[in-house]
């Protein structure tokens, strides 16, 4: 299965095609949803010959290309229900039909095909998930099994159209084999479960999940048991080949001539042609500019002039100024460059060199920042707006630096590495520059000087470029060091693009020319910045530690921290991302080099965005994860994995791939709590038996999976005190620790001017679609009843049609939106009628360091240290809650003591110096 790296699914999928591969010799055979082709491939191994049908063209073109050079294999497009599906092709001695039978409604259409393509005593082989077993036992939900059977309903369905039906159970299990040198003899299976902390039972019999019929209208001999062995491992190998393949691909690609990235287009119309020089160019400037652009110029006109029009069609939004320093151009630069309008022209009467052009173009600047750009270089739109905005956006950052591009596409550098010694290195050179790698804004040991800006107060106070640098090379990296020194930050930026003309002026060989300034200068920056070389990283450090650096620190102390959760966070969605972004930005403002993987896709890259913009580093690919983990697993210091499934995903590769890594399992909320709660809350209510045993079987696997992780990983992360308490009981002596929500209180609030009422959830959470639909239906009309006018406002992402049809009668549905802040300015008060769930509520913290009291149910303030009447008012009924909403609808005196009470509970306990304490604890 080239599509799939669950091993379980291999052998499942591989195992019914190769008992079905047996009575496939010499035969003609059917194999009904072949999907990808690779059971069909199988079955044509033995077979005379084989037709694969599936509905998807797509899937089918795929199979044609990975296995349609076999003469005897062939695939068409077609609905395994259709009547009229290969009514010329003949009959077949085997049809199989696996893993789509739960797909489809029409399960006796689909048996009336096959029974019309099976040629007379032919055998058909099907399968079907066990429902009671696979949904109702094990929990799964698979949204797209539309009818899924019990054994004796697939018995049914078989036997209603063959005369003979055998029934085999199928399960992937972890186990031993004994075989004994007899051909035949009975065959014994022996379960083994665990009863206890360490104790196990032996029982006969053997567990399913899955149902493999074979039916006929002969006798089919039919092995009692049949076992595929993998002794080697081997599709696990085959699996780990095509986790490497996608690599070596894109190394392929990267290589090769054809392969350059999205860049190459629309960089292709910027690249100097070699035709008759063009024109002036009019630039369209600021007589009272916030950023001032020095460009300094030895000739290249053609370039020059390419370089100031793409200043003026990047149509930056910031007003800036341009001064160029002719540099006693041989060609007619100078006359070309006085003809343009807008250009402040400074000429030199003898060639200064770049350096010393470069001091003297900037000592005319009036800007407050000073952006210092090559001649040979293209800006590209938005430029000049993603660096001024970085820098302006922290007085910590003093230099900032744009993501250089070649004009094929190609990544020059995102960011520089200086090396112990001195020797640097373009981080990401020869790269697609649309690499996750490359996309967050950083701290670097440097930029390249072809695109950088930088302070002008701090320019000056530096001296400008060193002049024992003259005339170039590693004065830039010489200003990024004295930058730090001087107590900045240098960062790279890389939503300012570049393209840069590389070794326009100074050529690339280093031993003629200007250029061979590059190695002399470099014994000069190393003997001038030694002491701070010394905590540079050593040459032969992989990149990916090497290009760390701490923001504002002078050395490399900081530690590599591992997040990864299920997705990127989506703050203004859900709370428990909320507390995930709180906890990565705790995690960079304490100065810690942080890396967040997603096991998914970002749901908007806009969310992406963040993370990047505030430093993080997101690998949501699995090959560049594991490339992560492979070079600098052993340099993690803390790995912090969110939810149980990832956790379980994580946690046995990171003890492999970074031995020295504190792993944390943060549960967020425990899972085993809240689908209990849910199940007796279905009971009370009456719901359906089936629904609520589904959600105790639930409960308990989660049960299983969340206490082995507690014992497993080095330290459990709970949101309060009293999960806490809970898995002390549950796992003596697993060192558990409280992080909870992260808020932080506003200013003091007033009750005027607040005559609404909120209810704030994600509905994709079930517990938040319970308490909407149990305030809005049931609640809510008490309140009205005695304050007719009141209005309560409904916010949350994706609610459900069966939510929208509430609107009405005072209840105002209004989905999500992007800033909760105008509307609990405008809130009286809020409310959190949960029913079922775990952890520490978001809502409610949110609501209170807002100043907004509060009313919810005791489930709502669990673990929050928050009492009835004194900080919040609780009630478990309808009549209660709606009693508390009508009190702070109608006493501005009880509001106000509530509003001071519940801020200053928030603050106590859930302030980011709280959270920032227990992260630091972690990393202790």
């Amino acid at each position: 299965m080239p599509w799939t790296d669950d091993i379980q699914v291999i052998y499942e999928h591989y195992h019914r095609y190769a008992l079905a591969a047996r009575y496939a010799f010499g035969r003609r055979v059917l194999d009904l949803a072949s999907g990808e082709g690779y059971g069909s491939a199988l079955l044509a191994t033995h077979a005379a010959e084989v037709v694969g049908v599936d509905i998807d063209e797509a899937t089918v073109e795929h199979a044609r290309a990975r296995y349609g050079g076999r003469p005897n294999l062939r695939f068409t497009t077609g609905s395994m229900t259709d009547p009229d599906l290969l009514a010329d092709a003949g009959r077949f001695d085997v049809i199989t039909c696996f893993e789509a039978l739960e797909h489809v409604a029409e399960q006796d259409e689909l048996m009336a095909l096959v029974r019309a393509r099976l040629a007379p005593g032919g055998v058909f082989f099907t399968s079907t998930p066990d429902v009671l077993v696979y949904t109702h036992e094990h929990g799964n939900e698979n949204p797209f099994h539309v009818k899924e059977l019990t054994e004796p309903q697939f018995r049914a369905l078989l036997g209603a159209s063959f005369r003979h039906v055998t029934v085999l159970r199928q399960n992937v299990a972890v186990g031993s084999v004994l075989t004994g040198d007899r051909e035949h003899g009975p065959v014994l299976s022996q379960q083994l479960r665990r009863t206890g902390e360490d104790s196990w039972s032996v029982g006969t019999g053997a567990p399913h999940t899955y149902l493999v019929g074979i039916a006929s209208d002969n006798p089919v001999e039919v092995p009692a048991a049949a076992t595929m062995l993998d002794p080697q491992l081997t599709l696990l190998g085959a699996a780990a080949e095509r986790a490497a393949a996608p690599l070596r691909a894109e190394i392929e690609r990267l290589t090769s001539d054809d392969g350059g990235p999205k860049y190459r287009k629309v960089i292709e119309r910027y690249r100097p042609r070699r035709r008759a020089t063009e024109g002036p160019v009019t630039v369209s400037t600021s007589d009272d500019p916030l950023v001032s652009i020095v460009v300094p110029v030895h000739g290249q006109w053609s370039y020059t002039r390419r370089c100031l029009q793409a200043i003026e069609d990047s149509g930056t939004r910031v007003p800036f100024e341009v001064v160029v320093v002719d540099d006693a151009s041989p060609d007619d630069s100078a006359e070309q460059l006085a003809a343009c309008p807008g250009v402040r022209l400074v000429r030199t009467p003898e060639n200064l060199g770049f350096l010393r052009a470069v001091n003297l173009g900037a000592a005319q600047a009036r800007g407050e920042l000073l952006v210092l750009l090559n001649n040979d270089t293209e800006v590209r739109p938005g430029w000049l707006d993603a660096l001024t905005e970085v820098v302006r956006g922290d007085e910590r950052i003093g230099l900032a630096g744009a993501k250089l591009v070649y004009p094929d596409g190609r990544l020059q550098e995102c960011g520089g590495i200086v090396f112990a010694g001195g020797s640097a290195a373009n981080y990401g050179h020869g790269d697609n520059p649309d690499d996750l790698r490359y996309q967050a804004v950083r701290d670097v040991d440097y930029c390249s000087g072809a695109a950088i800006l930088v302070r002008r107060d701090l320019w000056e106070r530096l001296g400008g470029f060193d002049e024992r640098y003259s005339p170039a090379y590693y004065e830039d990296t010489d200003l990024a060091f004295a930058v730090r020194a001087a107590g900045y930050r240098t960062v790279v930026v890389p939503d300012a693009v570049v393209v840069h003309h590389e070794g326009v002026s100074h050529g690339t060989d280093v031993t003629q020319g200007v250029k061979r300034f590059q190695e002399i200068n470099h014994r000069v920056f190393a003997e001038k910045w030694v002491d701070a070389l010394s905590g540079q990283a050593d040459p032969g450090t992989p990149l990916w530690i090497a290009r760390q650096r701490v923001p504002g620190r002078t050395q490399r102390d900081g530690d590599l921290v591992l997040v990864a959760d299920v997705t990127v966070p989506t703050p203004d969605r859900d709370s428990g991302s909320v507390r995930l972004r709180c906890l990565l930005d705790e995690l960079v403002a304490l100065g810690h080099r942080v890396v967040f993987c997603p096991m998914g896709p970002p749901s908007d890259p806009a969310y992406l965005d963040q993370l990047h913009r505030a430093g993080i580093t997101v690998l949501a690919d699995d090959g560049l994860r594991e490339q992560f983990l492979h070079e600098a697993g052993k340099h993690i210091r803390l790995a912090l994995l969110s939810r149980p499934t990832v956790a379980w995903h994580l946690a046995d590769r990171l003890r492999i791939c970074a031995p020295q890594a504190r792993i944390v399992f943060d549960t967020v909320d425990l899972h085993f709590v809240r689908l209990s709660r849910e199940a007796e809350l279905v009971e009370r209510l009456g719901g359906a038996p089936e629904t609520s045993a589904m959600l105790h079987q639930r409960a308990k696997l989660y049960r299983e999976l969340e206490l082995a992780l507690v014992r497993a990983c080095d330290r459990t992360l709970v949101v309060s005190e009293a999960e806490r308490d809970l898995l002390a009981g549950l796992a003596p002596g697993a060192p558990v620790s409280v992080l909870s929500n992260v808020h932080s209180p506003g200013p003091e609030a007033s009750p005027d001017g607040r005559p609404g009422v909120l209810f704030v959830g994600s509905f994709e959470h079930p517990p938040n679609r319970d308490a909407a639909y149990w305030l809005a239906g049931e609640i809510w009309p008490l309140v009205r009843r005695q304050v007719p006018d009141a209005v309560l406002d409904v916010v949350g992402h994706d609610p459900t049609n069966e939510l929208r049809v509430l609107d009405g009668h005072g209840v105002k549905f209004r989905g999500w939106v992007p800033g909760l802040a105008a509307l609990y300015d405008t809130a009286r008060l809020s409310v959190a009628p949960l029913r079922f769930g775990a952890g520490v509520k978001g809502k409610v913290g949110e609501s209170l360091a807002a100043g907004v009291p509060v009313v919810g149910t005791t489930l709502a303030f669990e673990g929050m240290r928050l009492r009835d009447g004194a900080e919040v008012l609780v009630g478990d009924k309808a009549e209660e809650i709606a009693a508390g909403i009508v009190s702070l609808l109608t006493d501005d005196a009880l509001w106000l003591r509530l509003s001071r009470a519940g801020q200053a509970a928030v603050a106590a306990q859930f302030g980011p110096d709280v959270a920032r304490a227990a992260l630091t604890e972690l990393l202790g």
